[in-house]
């Protein structure tokens, strides 16, 4: 129950710092890990909805991959659940999924610019993302359904991430649920901070130019202890710091 219970906070809180990245606005985006072969834990909606910025564990639910659940009177599963089912339904091994809108990502994708290591020692997980490739869903759908969440998740494959042409992006982490759902959140930043350099460089009219081979080879795998969990607390601090201080359980 503790390990549970843990959970259920480490989930509230990454609500909590896609508000504060600027990965979410208002009231959209949400988070899930997975508690079972069929059951997850998901942020949804309550009767009191205030947006991401204000999650609580009580805005944390669990429910099994066709969003049923003995849940409290008034709170609801995400309408994009599917997008969390299918991932699960389909990769045994993902652990956490991350469903977010940032507006970067959004105006590259619509832009139809390409996903490429721009940078290097910058953003070494970026880079390494964009080396390997991200994968673009090409349609802009609210995925309410299962069959457009299997269509999303073949685009996926078997990548960290995928973008969702004029809606945003879906990560996803590995693992112990706990640190997957730090995980999914670190790769979503990557997409992000990627996705505002290639605006950026864009907007000069230079050309977008992938860095060297030779240069990726020489960016090291810094590992979880750093890319994930240095970076979660950085980001948990910031969500305290910076965010309304509601408290997680009121």
């Amino acid at each position: 129950m503790e390990s549970y219970e843990a959970l259920r906070e480490r989930v509230a809180v990454a609500c909590r710092v896609l508000a504060v990245t600027g990965l979410v606005e208002h009231i959209l985006g949400h988070v899930s890990a997975r508690t079972g072969d069929q059951t997850l834990l998901v942020r949804g909606r309550g009767p009191e909805e205030r947006g991401l910025a204000f999650t609580t564990v009580g805005d944390v639910q669990e429910v099994d991959l066709d969003g049923e659940g003995e849940t409290p009177p008034g709170w609801s599963a995400p309408s994009e659940l599917p997008i969390h089912a299918e991932v699960l339904r389909a990769r045994p091994e993902v652990t956490a999924v991350v469903h977010a809108h940032p507006p970067a990502v959004v105006a590259a994708s619509v832009a139809d610019l390409p996903w490429l290591p721009l940078v290097g020692s910058y953003d070494i997980p970026a880079a390494r993302l964009a080396h390997d490739g991200i994968p673009v869903w090409p349609r802009s759908a609210l995925i309410r359904h299962r069959d457009l969440a299997e269509q999303m998740v073949s685009s996926l494959g078997d990548r960290p991430v995928v973008v969702l042409r004029g809606h945003g992006l879906v990560s996803v982490g590995t693992g112990d649920p706990r640190h997957a759902v730090a995980e999914a959140m670190t790769r979503a930043l990557a997409v992000d901070s990627l996705a505002r350099t290639t605006l950026a460089v864009a907007a000069t009219g230079a050309p977008l130019r992938p860095i060297p081979d030779e240069d990726v080879a020489e960016l090291p795998d810094l590992g979880p202890a750093f890319n994930v969990s240095a970076m979660w607390r950085h980001l948990a601090a910031r969500a305290e710091h910076e965010g309304p201080g509601t408290p997680l359980r009121p």
